[in-house]
């Protein structure tokens, strides 16, 4: 065989391996967009979704320990005194929601504390807050308060209480 029909045959040969290539790319093309479809972290997602531990690991707050809890997270309302305000939470919600790619308005989630304040969760470091979304926000408020009795009551430490509340947000949302 001549050079030049050696150089054909192997451009016919390439021709056939990228053409072999096309329906191999265009399967993982869609694979890719029918799972950017389905994900539940997608632009239009509300959720249900769990708390990043790379975003949001929660952060204690030092002033709070399992000696002082009689005079801090025990009180009724002491978490009113430590509470920050609604234009510090909604522009971190805001961006946090960008961060964690779940759309919707600032109204359908909670700006949440990884460990919330009745459980010595730092007030506004961002890696303790979260954009929880409604309804589990509200059903996890209750599991915080109930926790929060039971180490008020000593029947539970407040390091145990807050493994549990993290385990909660990390694994479940």
């Amino acid at each position: 065989m001549s050079r030049s029909g050696t150089l054909r045959c192997d451009n016919a040969v390439r021709t056939l391996e990228r053409m072999s290539m096309r329906p191999t790319l265009v399967a993982i093309a869609l694979l890719l967009l029918a799972i950017a479809i389905v994900s539940p972290h997608g632009p239009s997602s509300k959720g249900p979704y769990h708390a990043d531990i790379a975003r949001t690991p929660g952060v204690l707050n030092p002033d709070v320990t399992q000696a002082n809890i009689d005079s801090t997270i025990c009180v009724t309302g002491w978490t009113k005194t430590i509470r920050p305000p609604t234009s510090y939470t909604n522009a971190l919600k805001r961006k946090q929601m960008r961060e964690y790619g779940v759309g919707g308005s600032l109204s359908d989630y909670q700006e949440d504390h990884l460990i919330s304040l009745e459980l010595g969760g730092h007030p506004t470091d961002p890696r303790n807050l979260w954009p929880e979304p409604y309804p589990r926000a509200s059903q996890v408020d209750m599991i915080e308060n109930d926790l929060n009795r039971q180490v008020c009551d000593g029947s539970l430490t407040l390091a145990e209480a807050q493994v549990r509340e993290s385990a909660l947000k990390h694994g479940q949302g």
